[in-house]
């Protein structure tokens, strides 16, 4: 006998207290912030004149990223 499956929609997930953006922890977003002012930063530099600073500043960009999943990734047992 075949029974139906019931299909439901996802429930949004409300944003808590410590969550700039939905679903996005307050010190992710910071990284995220930090990553994203490097990287316009970096093109400023890059086309305004300053070729190396640019590519220096731009290199910041992953180490930043890197260091946030570092600090903010919890060990997985």
């Amino acid at each position: 006998m075949n029974v139906p499956i019931e299909r439901t929609r996802p429930v949004a997930r409300a944003r808590t207290r410590d969550e700039l953006i939905p679903g996005v922890s307050r010190p992710a977003a910071l990284f995220l912030l930090a990553a994203g002012l490097s990287f316009i930063l970096s093109v400023y530099l890059y086309f305004g004149g300053s070729r190396e600073q640019g590519i220096f500043v731009g290199i910041w960009v992953p180490s930043i990223l890197s260091a946030g999943t570092l600090l903010l990734g919890g060990s997985r047992e």
